[in-house]
């Protein structure tokens, strides 16, 4: 009897998978449409190998680090690295500690050259790419930067930003000005 119950019990599944399945059409298939390069924002790196003035995600966020210091092992432990870093968007400062033979993520940071096109009236900047494309999603930046962009711009002047990018964010981050009159 306890054979004849795992017979049937094997011919329900077999009758289950046997059974036409339903024909999907193209609106029952999900799709997932890419979008970008296709590289990541992120690389991992071994905590102990990353130095004083690299990058590193520390709390979530992309920082140059401004510090490292290493502690010896313990009896049964690992290194430990501890990282100071400052964020490369906002300036605030982010602490972390790893073991050394962990990996740690590092962000692609990205460093481009535009120049100064036109500032529109709701502070956008329109930038100019080298390869004559045009870029007109980032702000003027907050500050003494902001104002000196503006203020190079508002006197004709040839004005050159550089922008930071890493994991989906970017920044105006720098200026440059040629004295040449437009």
């Amino acid at each position: 009897q306890r054979q004849m119950c795992i017979r049937n019990r094997y011919q329900r599944r077999v009758r289950a998978f046997s059974q036409p399945s339903k024909t999907l059409s193209m609106a029952d298939v999900e799709t997932f449409e890419q979008v970008g390069s296709g590289a990541s924002a992120t690389f991992p790196q071994q905590c102990s190998s990353i130095r004083k003035g690299g990058h590193a995600v520390l709390k979530g966020r992309p920082c140059k680090v401004v510090e490292t210091s290493t502690s010896k092992t313990g009896k049964h432990g690992h290194a430990k690295v501890h990282m100071v870093g400052i964020d490369i968007f906002t300036g605030k400062k982010y602490e972390e500690i790893c073991p050394s033979t962990h990996n740690m993520d590092v962000p692609n940071v990205k460093r481009s050259d535009y120049q100064v096109v036109d500032i529109t009236d709701d502070s956008f900047l329109s930038l100019l790419n080298a390869d004559g494309t045009t870029k007109d999603d980032l702000k003027v930046p907050e500050g003494e930067l902001g104002d000196r962009v503006k203020a190079l711009f508002d006197e004709g002047k040839d004005v050159y930003v550089t922008v930071v990018a890493a994991m989906g964010e970017e920044q105006v981050q720098a200026l440059k000005d040629n004295t040449s009159s437009k």
